[in-house]
C-alpha cells in the first residue's frame, strides 16, 4: 500500500500545532501560570521549551520521516537486527489509546458548554447556579455520553475521508477559525478595565512572587508543562513526519509547531488574566476557571453570550485538533497492524474508542469510587496520571536514546535526517547535551511526577 502524503507543509506544520494545542494550553497553561506567579513562570516555561520540548520533537519526526512509517513499526524499519525497541512502537499505540479515553469526554464538555452560552442556558444565572450546571453535567452520564459519541463521531467521520481530503483540509480551517477567534477576543480582553493589571500579572517576571510561591515548585511547573503541552512521547508527532518529504530540515519545522503552539498558550493568558482582574477573580483557582468561573464572568458582561460562545467554541476547536491527530494515528496503526484499508479501521475504531471511553464518562456519576481520590477523584484522574506521568515522560526518553546513542539508531543517523532539507540545522556541539543533559532532565521530572502525586 503506497504511504498517503500530506499536500502541502502549511498542512504538516498545522496538523502538528494542532495535535501539541489543545485543552493543556488554555486550560491548563492559564491557572498553572497564575498558581506559579504569573510572569517568572511564563519566563521560564518558554525557556524550557526551547531546551526540553523542541529537540525531543525533531527527534519524533526523524523517527517518522526516516522510516515512513506509523509509530508502531516506525522502530522496526530504523532498528539494528535483534533489537527491541520496536516494543516501545505499540506502547505508543496504547498511550494514544488511553489519551483518548478521557480526552473525548473533556472535549464534549467543550461543545456542551458551547452549545449551553450559545443558546442562552447560563443568562440571568446567579454564581450558584452557574457551578450547579457544571455539576449538573458530571452527574448526567447521558449527557456526558451524548457528547463524547458526538466528538468520536466528528474525528472518525473526517479521519475516515483521506489525510488530505479529510484530515489535512479540515485542520487548516480550524486551527485558522481557532486563530482568529483567540485574536479577537485576546482584543475585547485588552479594553477591559482590569487589563492592566492583568497583563502585568501575566507578562512581567516579579521573581519576589516566584519567592512567595516557591521558585522550585515555579520552576518544576514550568518544566512539566513545557514538556506536557507539546503531546511529546506516544508518537502523536511521528506520525506527521512520516507523511511528510524531505525537503525541510526538522529543527525549522518544530521550531514552526512550537511557535504556534506557544502563541495559543500566551494568547490564552491574555484573554483569561484580564478578565479575572476586572471582575475580581482568584486566577489560581484551577481547572474550575474553565467551567465555573469563566462562564461567571460572560453572563456579568456586555454581550456575554456572543463572547462566551466565541470562547467555547475556540475551546471545542482547540480541543478537537488534538482528538483529530491522535485519532489518525491510532487509524493509521490500525492499517498497518492488519492490512484493513483506512475506513475499515475508522469503523472498528469507531465503536472501540466509544467503548474505551465510558469508564471516563461513568467515572463521575454511576463509577464513581473514593479510592480514586489519591489521583484527583474520578477515572478521569487515573487516565490522566498514567498518560501525564509515565507514558509522556518515559515515551519521549525512549526516543531520546533511540536517536542519540549507539545501541539505537544513532546520533549520526539522526543528525543526517533532521538536517535533510533547507532551514535550521542540528551541530554536533549539541550532542553532549542530547546525549546526557537532557534524558537526566526527562528522568527528574518522571521521578518528581510520581513524587509530587503519592508523597508529597
Amino acid at each position: 500500500m503506497e504511504r498517503e502524503k500530506l499536500k502541502s507543509r502549511l498542512g504538516f506544520i498545522l496538523l502538528s500545532a494542532g495535535c501539541a494545542i489543545g485543552i493543556g494550553n488554555v486550560w491548563k497553561f492559564p491557572y498553572m501560570a497564575g498558581q506559579g506567579g504569573g510572569g517568572a513562570f511564563v519566563l521560564f516555561y518558554l525557556l524550557f521549551l526551547v531546551i526540553l520540548g523542541l529537540p525531543i520533537m525533531t527527534m519524533e519526526f526523524s523517527v517518522g520521516r526516516a522510516s515512513h512509517k506509523s509509530p508502531v513499526h516506525a522502530y522496526q524499519a530504523l532498528e539494528k537486527p535483534g533489537q527491541k525497541w520496536h516494543i516501545h512502537g505499540y506502547f505508543t499505540l496504547i498511550g494514544c489509546y488511553l489519551l483518548m479515553m478521557f480526552y473525548t469526554t473533556v472535549s464534549g464538555w467543550m461543545l456542551h458548554y458551547f452549545y449551553m452560552t450559545a443558546a442562552g442556558k447560563l443568562v440571568g444565572l446567579d454564581a450558584d447556579q452557574v457551578a450547579g450546571k457544571f455539576t449538573e453535567m458530571l452527574a448526567s452520564p447521558l449527557i456526558m455520553g451524548f457528547w463524547m459519541v458526538v466528538v468520536v463521531a466528528i474525528g472518525i467521520f473526517v479521519c475516515a475521508r483521506g489525510l488530505q481530503n479529510g484530515l489535512e483540509k479540515v485542520t487548516k480551517v480550524m486551527m485558522i477559525a481557532l486563530l482568529v477567534i483567540m485574536v479577537v477576543l485576546a482584543v475585547n480582553s485588552m479594553f477591559m478595565p482590569g487589563a492592566k493589571e492583568g497583563l502585568i500579572f501575566f507578562l512581567v517576571p516579579d521573581f519576589e512572587r516566584m519567592k512567595e510561591v516557591g521558585i522550585v515548585n515555579t520552576l518544576v511547573g514550568a518544566m512539566n508543562q513545557a514538556f506536557f503541552t507539546l503531546s511529546l512521547g506516544i508518537g502523536a508527532m511521528a506520525i506527521f513526519g512520516s507523511y511528510i518529504g524531505k525537503e525541510h530540515a526538522l529543527l525549522g519545522e518544530s521550531v514552526r509547531v512550537v511557535v504556534l503552539d506557544t502563541f495559543v498558550a500566551i494568547t490564552a493568558g491574555l484573554i483569561i488574566f484580564p478578565a479575572c482582574f476586572t471582575y475580581g477573580v482568584d486566577q489560581t483557582s484551577g481547572p474550575s476557571l474553565i467551567f465555573i468561573t469563566l462562564p461567571n464572568i460572560f453572563a456579568n458582561m456586555a454581550m456575554g453570550r456572543l463572547w462566551g460562545s466565541l470562547f467555547f467554541l475556540f475551546m471545542a476547536f482547540a480541543a478537537l485538533s488534538t482528538v483529530l491527530a491522535v485519532f489518525e494515528n491510532i487509524i493509521c496503526c490500525g492499517m498497518e497492524l492488519t492490512g484493513w484499508n483506512r475506513q475499515k479501521s475508522s469503523l472498528v475504531n469507531f465503536f472501540l474508542i466509544i467503548a474505551l471511553s465510558l469508564p471516563c464518562v461513568l467515572g463521575y456519576n454511576v463509577w464513581a469510587w473514593d479510592g480514586f481520590a489519591i489521583f484527583g477523584g474520578a477515572v478521569l484522574d487515573v487516565e490522566d496520571f498514567l498518560v501525564s506521568n509515565l507514558f509522556l515522560p518515559l515515551g519521549s526518553l525512549v526516543y531520546l536514546l533511540f536517536c542519540v546513542t549507539r545501541c539505537g539508531w544513532g546520533w549520526d543517523n539522526y543528525k543526517k535526517e533532521v538536517n535533510t532539507g533547507k532551514g535550521l540545522k542540528m551541530h554536533d556541539w549539541m550532542r553532549g547535551y542530547l546525549t546526557y543533559g537532557l534524558p537526566l532532565i526527562v528522568l527528574f521530572i518522571f521521578v518528581f511526577g510520581l513524587y509530587d502525586k503519592f508523597i508529597a
